[in-house]
């Protein structure tokens, strides 16, 4: 059982509901887990990524190439040197990533350096 709240919204009254709701699913054969937010950084990189979900022309083919260029692990930056505008992808990468064409490792910031990977069909 997980309690997810905002940390402003615990009250210091919420401690000892807290431990009796562990107790009750301890009982039970539960687990009792509350949560009060995210790890620094993965809220905005959920956000960023959330922006992309709406539909978006892509006249210069930069997904296509993208992808093309994804035939393994590969690092952010070289991933989109390996295109024709190497100043544009990023914005598709994005899409291409929401979408789970590619995949990264959501436990440090995404920059150049990230190790980017095509997703199985």
């Amino acid at each position: 059982m997980i309690d997810v709240r905002p940390v402003h919204l615990v009250k210091e009254t919420d401690v000892a509901v807290f431990a009796v709701t562990g107790r009750a699913a301890a009982s039970a054969g539960w687990r009792y887990l509350v949560v009060t937010g995210w790890r620094n950084g993965v809220a905005d990189r959920v956000e960023a990524l959330a922006r992309w979900r709406r539909p978006r022309t892509d006249p210069l083919g930069l997904q296509e190439q993208l992808l093309a260029a994804a035939v393994g692990p590969r690092r952010l930056g070289e991933l989109v040197a390996a295109t024709a505008w190497p100043v544009l992808p990023r914005d598709h990468l994005q899409r291409l990533l929401w979408q789970r064409h590619l995949a990264f490792d959501l436990s440090g910031p995404l920059g150049d350096s990230t190790w980017i990977c095509p997703v199985a069909p």
